[in-house]
């Protein structure tokens, strides 16, 4: 069985070296998609029979790990020294540094990565993470699955 719970958060970055409009400093409402999957846990009288997992563990868990995290901050590669030297020199200034450019691609192996584990099995159902999707916006997204 699979299920998968939808956050979003808002964050800026741009895509250095890019031909269009990403090279540009911009911001996006992005959302993440989060697929576990697992057996239907059956332990008889648990606050979890007859699901997967709690739907408010699986949100709980993605906010702790990552979307706080990431939510109104500016997501920069760390080779994007101008703007990482222009984001340094802002007090206080909420800036998540990654060692690969902010697409959506990467963005997503990097919130697989980040998650990944974090879902644990308590009750032998199973359970793993499978999926990660980052939508850049409604319309473009990038998935990273487990074994790809």
């Amino acid at each position: 069985m699979r299920i998968t719970r939808r956050l979003e958060f808002d964050a800026g970055h741009r895509i250095p070296g890019h031909d269009s409009q990403c090279r540009h400093l911009h911001g996006h409402r992005y959302a993440i998609e989060i697929t576990l999957s697992g057996d239907i846990i059956t332990a008889e009288g648990a606050p979890v029979q007859g699901m997967v997992m709690d739907y408010s563990e699986v949100k709980r868990i993605a906010r702790e790990r990552l979307v706080d995290a990431w939510d109104h901050a500016f997501l920069v590669y760390r080779g994007d020294r101008a703007v990482l030297d222009f984001l340094n020199g802002l007090p206080e200034h909420k800036t998540v540094v990654l060692d690969v450019p902010p697409t959506a691609e990467n963005l997503a192996m990097v919130a697989f990565g980040m998650l990944n584990g974090a879902y644990r099995d308590t009750y032998g159902n199973h359970l793993q993470l499978e999926r990660v999707r980052i939508y850049e916006t409604p319309n473009n997204w990038a998935d990273c699955l487990r074994g790809e």
